[in-house]
């Protein structure tokens, strides 16, 4: 009752944006009433997952839908957990479009669909049946690609929206055919009817691939991941937010939903391969990441990272139950959901730190910023929160879930095949790397926009974005530092998701405090409070030392001037310039990177040039070829526009020849 008041209420505010459109500062209520529904679901999530435990959940039936199907809905433990993981970044990015909204190129564009776009994501979680999951998944894909194409004029945003809706209507055609398999032959579209259902073996692999393709390209799962880097810069910052911290959830939310509850007898093979897709894109994503100027396109490349991690552990939570090692496999799919949360938290928060970085100056080219934490002190200390949190430092809350990833790693040679015992090393080290350049990645992004000093005039006269904005951003910095410190309250939660998928309840060393010992007690144990603890007392240990034998004697020296005393902000180190030696030794090989000078000869007075040229394999090798191919067969069918009467008429005559042989052979 209370989650249907919440998306009624979503649902009038979209049709009260269009009609109140005239209004100066509409934006403002509509954005406080998404505010209120997405705190309310938040509350309505946390409450079903403290207080139902695991029993039976029964689904509500509401008489719409196609004439002869009805509408089922069910709120079970981990919709209710995705309901929490969704709404409450979805709740940030609602405070901060207060602030923001009215800024936005066309904001009459943007404000009726935000609630629109939340309504969909909320109908994706709490539909129990097949035609009310693909309605709400279309809802959310068209929502959001309108929101990707709000400012039409710009043809960066138009070539974006047609990717992002291309890729959008091949989820959805991946995503039909396996609930049709899933259904039967007897069309049972509910999920209570598909968990009872047997599938073949062929079938059944069917449903695993198109649901990965489905869900993936929603992801951004490589090489899927296309319209990612193009629809979220594109799309105003906290649709972003929403975009890369959130929609991309809905996707791994459909993800395990058909594999752990509505197929159910998924093989270690389809873990595997998940494993293996998943450290590719968390390796490759941190690689385009490092490449790039744009921000918002780092931070989206950098969604594709996270999402490897994700589906590193969703496959060996997979490959464990097959195994029948039901405790490790709980303990994946727990690190798999632990960084759903982190992730969905600090992802937010570095787009909404973005969107404050492009209001202030209206650039997101890092080598145009520099300087700014002394102008945005709360904007800057709320991104290197975000920033050390994606880069799994301690004690904030990304390590925690990487921390159990690579515990889940540990033991996946354990399942008794090759591919498993050589595969998970290589799986381990490709995360390795991924963790290490995610930080020198954020160490760059930090550093350029707001160390140093201010590269341009719209640098030097940023100043803070109002009090709303700065919430938004506080909040979820709080968390990730809460998430770090507390870990075993959030694996307590996760588990009430997990245990009725997994069918087994995670061992007591799990649930320990304050130490966390997935593995068992007397190894492979963390404590994110004794770590802060402990570096804290260091820190007042060495402040007090200081204080007591330092000298109080002030002594002024020059700065070191990197050997150029004039005053020349571009003698700083740019963006480029700390991305040269990976690229040098990583992009030469995987984005054919070439570096080229342009020197003039004595004499001349025109400057050198320095250029970098790169090429997105993924985008000229795959995607490149097809549209070729398409062009190619529309341009051979294109002459059936212009056919005589007579001929089209043959062809209708000689298609209802070929209909009637092939109704005679199978009567036959």
């Amino acid at each position: 009752m209370i989650i249907g008041s919440a998306l009624a209420g979503l649902l009038l505010l979209g049709l009260c944006a269009i009609l109140l459109h005239r209004l100066t500062r509409v934006h403002e209520l509509i954005y406080a009433g998404c505010l209120v529904a997405t705190v309310v679901l938040v509350g309505d999530g946390l409450w079903h997952i403290v207080q139902s435990g695991h029993e039976e959940v029964p689904s509500v039936v509401l008489p719409f839908g196609l004439p002869w199907l009805h509408a089922h809905f069910r709120l079970d433990s981990l919709s209710a957990f995705f309901l929490v993981a969704i709404n409450f970044p979805a709740a940030l990015a609602s405070l901060f479009g207060i602030g923001y909204g009215g800024h936005v190129p066309h904001p009459g564009r943007v404000t009726p669909l935000f609630p629109l776009f939340l309504f969909g994501m909320n109908g994706v979680l709490i539909a129990d049946d097949a035609f009310v999951f693909l309605v709400s998944w279309e809802f959310m894909s068209l929502s959001s690609w309108l929101l990707v194409l709000s400012d039409h004029t710009n043809e960066e945003a138009r070539k974006a929206a047609m990717v992002y809706l291309v890729m959008a209507v091949f989820g959805t055609f991946c995503l039909l055919p396996a609930f049709g398999l899933l259904a039967g032959s007897g069309g049972a579209y509910t999920f209570a009817a598909m968990r009872a259902a047997h599938l073949p073996a062929l079938a059944g692999s069917l449903v695993v691939l198109l649901a990965l393709l489905g869900t993936g390209s929603k992801a951004g799962l490589v090489p899927l991941h296309v319209w990612l880097p193009l629809a979220h810069p594109a799309a105003p910052s906290h649709v972003s937010a929403l975009m890369s911290g959130v929609m991309t959830k809905v996707a791994i939310y459909g993800l395990i939903r058909i594999l752990y509850d509505l197929r159910g007898d998924v093989g270690w093979q389809w873990g595997f391969v998940l494993m293996v897709v998943g450290a590719v894109s968390a390796a490759m994503g941190v690689l385009y990441a490092l490449m790039q100027r744009d921000l918002k396109t780092l931070l989206a490349y950098s969604t594709v990272e996270n999402v490897g991690i994700i589906f590193i552990a969703l496959g060996l939570a997979l490959a464990f139950r097959d195994h029948g090692e039901l405790a490790l496999s709980a303990l994946s799919l727990v690190a798999a959901l632990y960084h759903v949360v982190n992730h969905a938290l600090f992802k937010t928060l570095l787009f909404l730190g973005a969107g404050a970085i492009l209001q202030a100056t209206g650039e997101r080219n890092l080598d145009r910023l520099g300087g700014l934490l002394n102008r945005m002190p709360i904007t800057g200390f709320t991104f290197l929160i975000g920033a050390c949190a994606i880069s799994a430092l301690p004690p904030l809350n990304g390590f925690v879930s990487e921390w159990l990833v690579f515990q889940s790693l540990f033991k996946g040679p354990t399942v008794a095949h090759w591919a498993m015992r050589f595969g998970v090393p290589v799986v381990g080290v490709a995360m390795a790397l991924a963790a290490a350049f995610a930080a020198t990645c954020f160490v760059r992004a930090f550093g350029i926009a707001f160390l140093g000093r201010p590269r341009t005039p719209e640098a030097r006269h940023a100043r803070e974005v109002p009090l709303s904005m700065q919430v938004a951003m506080a909040v979820p910095a709080f968390f990730c530092l809460c998430l770090g410190v507390f870990p075993v309250t959030v694996t307590s939660g996760i588990a009430t998701a997990v245990e009725p998928l997994v069918r087994v309840k995670l061992p007591a060393a799990m649930l320990g405090w304050p130490w966390l010992s997935p593995v068992s007690l007397t190894a492979g144990s963390y404590s994110a409070t004794m770590v802060l603890l402990t570096g804290a007392a260091l820190m007042v240990t060495t402040l007090l030392v200081v204080h007591h034998f330092g000298t109080r004697k002030i002594r002024r020296f020059p700065l070191w001037d990197c050997g150029h005393p004039e005053d020349i902000v571009n003698a700083q180190y740019s963006a480029d310039s700390f991305a040269q030696p990976l690229r040098r030794v990583f992009g030469s090989v995987v984005f054919r990177a070439r570096e080229e000078v342009e020197m003039p000869p004595p004499g001349e007075m025109v400057p050198a040039r320095f250029s970098v040229t790169m090429i997105d394999p993924v985008w000229t090798g795959l995607y490149l070829r097809i549209v070729r191919i398409v062009d190619a067969i529309a341009d051979r069918v294109n002459v059936l526009q212009f056919l005589t009467v007579r001929r089209y008429l043959l062809m209708m005559f000689l298609t209802l020849v070929l209909l009637l042989l092939v109704v005679a052979v199978r009567q036959q």
